[in-house]
């Protein structure tokens, strides 16, 4: 189940927490972040080449490169055996910006975004169905989780993709971990 919960950026044990899709809409809305659910409009296997799933998506897909000019969409997929998900988690974990959006579909599985916004911190527990945009300049981070199982939807204007700049803050550290949060969920 999706969960948001917002924190005062110093307190990350005094968290409000919502599971209405709703109501999580409405308060990611309030800081611009988009939050939507996509179903897919054919089905699909777990094994599906990259191309297929997109298929799948489609519409959704097409409508928001329309409405942001993205330039390109992949399919990306990480499973707790790959020999580089300690690292890969790592780099997620740090509190960055980007200069463009970062949108993510989950197609599969489910991951934690981390918002900064002001002087509070919005913790998105993403899962399958679920797309997060959050805006350029916006700080964050992921949890992925020590044993990530996803596969996402992305979509970049930039066709250099994914490039982090870091605050350097420590708060990520502070809050809880991917494994905490669910285990409070």
């Amino acid at each position: 189940m999706t969960v948001l919960t917002i924190y005062p950026d110093t307190q990350p044990q005094a968290g409000v927490r919502y599971h209405d899709v709703a109501a999580i809409t409405e308060q990611l809305q309030a800081i611009e972040v988009q939050f939507e659910r996509w179903q897919a409009e054919q089905a699909f296997g777990q094994d599906a080449e990259p191309a297929d799933v997109l298929l799948a998506y489609d519409s959704a897909v097409q409508r928001l490169k329309q409405q942001y000019g993205f330039q390109s969409a992949d399919v990306i997929s990480l499973k707790a055996d790959n020999p580089n998900a300690a690292q890969l988690r790592q780099k997620f974990l740090a509190e960055h910006t980007h200069s463009d959006f970062e949108v993510r579909f989950f197609v599969e599985g489910k991951g934690l975004f981390f918002l900064h916004v002001a002087d509070q911190v919005y913790a998105l527990l993403c899962e399958q169905g679920d797309l997060i945009s959050v805006p350029a300049n916006t700080k964050h981070w992921f949890d992925m989780g020590a044993a990530p199982d996803f596969k996402c939807i992305r979509l970049f204007t930039d066709e250099a993709g994914w490039i982090a700049e870091y605050t350097g803050d420590s708060i990520a550290s502070t809050f809880p971990d991917f494994e905490q949060y669910l285990a409070e969920k």
